[in-house]
């Protein structure tokens, strides 16, 4: 018999994050997802007895609270991300990924399970892998990054999130392991094929595409196989959409 899972979604009601809830309902994935507004998920899921809706700030809850709905999770999911407005951008709180991701470990942390909760991160492809120069840019895509980074708050924010799993968390934690997702160009549309790479595949002026139904689909992939979560743990796998041949 398999195991039946458990996971904590962040940002349900985002473009991504919707897909995720909706898939891991559909595979029997029992969710508890934090959302500011219940009213925002998507139309049907409500009333899905696998699903328990926790409608709150994340950031707001308090120590106990989020020890409270991260215990008994076997996998926590963040889709979380900036509002793509002036406010959303450059308004408070600029550093939510970092803050959300550093307070779930902590909650698990404290909570010592028996086995490693494993977290999974929605990131980008602006997001570099700690320590290492990605050989596919040159210096004038690593420049406009650096620049990026000084001046739009999100891209600082999920560069310092994956830094944050990278140089606090690392990959020996008995408590905690982790996979960032790296997703190019956001596309909507069904699961369709695509590939996992280790590093970059393309560059900032001739972008990949990533169907938002397949960043999902890999994030519920690696909640409910094992294996491949231990194939990508510690990593930051670039997710893009398979060139389908024209016959």
């Amino acid at each position: 018999m398999s195991k039946e899972h458990t996971a904590l979604l962040l940002g349900a009601t985002g473009c991504t994050g919707e897909r995720v809830l909706e898939q891991l309902l559909s595979r029997g994935v029992n969710v508890r997802a934090v959302v500011r507004a219940a009213g925002r998920l998507p139309a049907g899921v409500a009333a899905n007895p696998a699903l328990t809706v926790i409608e709150a700030e994340l950031l707001s809850l308090s120590d106990d609270e989020l020890r409270r709905h991260v215990a008994g999770c076997d996998a926590v999911i963040s889709c979380l991300g900036h509002v793509i407005n002036l406010k959303g951008v450059f308004g408070p709180p600029r550093d939510l990924v970092t803050r959300a991701v550093s307070r779930i470990c902590g909650a698990v942390e404290a909570l010592r399970p028996a086995e490693p909760v494993g977290l999974v991160l929605m990131s980008s492809v602006s997001v570099n892998q700690p320590g290492r120069l990605a050989t596919r840019r040159g210096g004038l895509e690593r420049a406009a990054l650096w620049a990026l980074r000084g001046a739009v708050p999100p891209a600082r924010d999920n560069q310092s999130a994956a830094d944050f799993l990278h140089g606090v968390i690392g990959t020996d934690d008995p408590f905690v392991r982790w996979v960032t997702v790296r997703p190019d160009t956001l596309l909507k549309g069904d699961v369709s094929e695509y590939v996992l790479h280790e590093g970059l595949v393309s560059s900032l002026v001739r972008p990949d595409s990533t169907n938002m139904a397949n960043v999902a689909h890999f994030m519920c992939e690696l909640v409910e196989d094992p294996a491949l979560f231990d194939n990508w743990a510690g990593k930051m796998p670039v997710i893009v959409n398979a060139v389908v041949a024209v016959q």
